[in-house]
């Protein structure tokens, strides 16, 4: 029972980090599309998009806890994280540098009037809330089933991992999301790594789908196993230490000398 608890407590830690990259990620967003706003109103816009943000994800933590067992929206949860993470990876790979990856949301905004930034935000928290939590749930649904019963289609356990992990990611965009933005500065391959996970946790619900007693295509027990709960902490642990140690980019002035 004790090894249960572990394996839980790993998976918050982990998604409790995950939620911080992801935090700052939307904080950023938040602070770019209200960035051309005078700064009483930027500041008022900003406290509104937290307060959507709180909405939104529990929304959408006890919405998605009620379908998160039919096959058809973990594969398409699955189908999702893979895309969202990959076009990431790639956009910062073979596109844009980090630094800008977000110049389009400030583009898009500027010269608009105080409500329809309210309105971009709202439409940025709600799609920050849909990776959150389908994220949050695709690691859930990887844990052992606990003792606590269920709640709505999940187990009770991995619905309160997934719980605490919102309740980390709206803490931090609200307290701490400005030393995780710093860090992005100053590390900024982690923005990358941040959605190389999202990618690799939409392997991880790929997988959950493909054992579903419907499908049937892997065991079914393949997902809780010893040999796949390796395999993926092992490849996620590989991915944040080569975001962690990957050089910093060189300042324009050096990359031109």
């Amino acid at each position: 029972m004790e090894s249960i608890w572990l394996e839980y407590a790993w998976a918050l830690l982990i998604l409790i980090g995950l939620e911080g990259l992801l935090s700052a990620d939307n904080a950023l967003v938040l602070a770019v599309i209200a960035k051309h706003l005078p700064e009483d109103q930027k500041k008022k816009a900003i406290n509104y998009g937290i307060i959507m943000a709180f909405v939104f994800r529990f929304a959408a933590l006890f919405v998605i806890s009620f379908i998160a067992n039919v096959w058809q929206i973990q594969a398409i949860g699955a189908a999702y994280l893979l895309y969202l993470g990959l076009k990431h990876v790639i956009q910062a790979k073979f596109g844009k540098a980090n630094k800008n990856i977000h110049k389009d949301d400030e583009k898009e905004a500027r010269g608009k009037g105080f409500y329809p930034t309210v309105g971009k935000i709202a439409l940025a928290d709600l799609a920050f809330a849909v990776d959150s939590i389908l994220a949050a749930v695709a690691l859930a649904l990887g844990l052992p089933d606990s003792p606590l019963g269920d709640f709505g289609g999940m187990d009770g356990g991995q619905f309160i991992v997934v719980l605490l992990g919102g309740i980390a990611g709206l803490v931090l965009i609200k307290f701490a999301a400005t030393w995780f933005v710093q860090l992005l500065e100053k590390r900024p391959a982690l923005e990358t790594t941040a959605y190389a996970i999202v990618a690799w946790v939409g392997v991880k619900l790929a997988v959950i789908t493909l054992a579903h007693e419907d499908i049937g295509i892997l065991d079914h027990d393949f997902p809780h196993g010893t040999t796949w709960t390796i395999i993926f902490y092992g490849v996620l642990v590989g991915i944040a230490l080569i975001g962690w140690f990957a050089p910093r980019n060189k300042p324009l002035k050096e990359a031109r000398s």
